[in-house]
């Protein structure tokens, strides 16, 4: 079985999602595939090809919203090409209960992805929120 290329793109405020892609990177790399963490002004729709799945971190912000300054305008850009393709979700919150990440997963549910999981944190990564990043990479390396 052919392990997984997996671009971890992602925007970070404090650090907290930035870890969680780190983590998720690792976990990838457990399975035997290949991670590129990649932060999200620095992805578009020409590297989509270079890879064979994808995990995209975003914080909650504001009401429950994806951050809207780097992360949405790339993700509204890449979204429509993802049709049919593994995709994991993950980001870190700090009020409220996670709602933005349902909201996201309905979004690209209804986008025709093919969403493997998502993972939340409160805040920066503990324990749990670290084995199921690590989690979620193996399981979007083994497709």
């Amino acid at each position: 079985m052919k392990m997984s290329k997996v671009a971890v793109v992602y925007w970070s405020g404090t650090g907290n999602t930035e870890a969680m892609a780190d983590l998720i990177a690792e976990g990838v790399r457990e399975a035997g595939g290949t991670a590129d963490v990649i932060e999200c002004s620095q992805f578009g729709p020409d590297q989509l090809d270079d890879f064979d799945a994808f995990a995209f971190g975003c914080p909650a912000m504001g009401d429950e919203e994806l951050e809207d300054g780097e992360f949405l305008p790339m993700y509204d850009v890449v979204e429509p090409l993802l049709s049919g393709r593994r995709v994991v979700l993950f980001g870190s919150y700090d009020w409220n209960d996670g709602e933005w990440m349902e909201l996201w997963e309905q979004r690209a549910e209804a986008a025709g992805l093919d969403l493997v999981d998502s993972v939340i944190a409160k805040d920066y990564p503990d324990d749990d929120a670290s084995a199921e990043c690590a989690r979620v990479g193996m399981a979007i390396a083994k497709g």
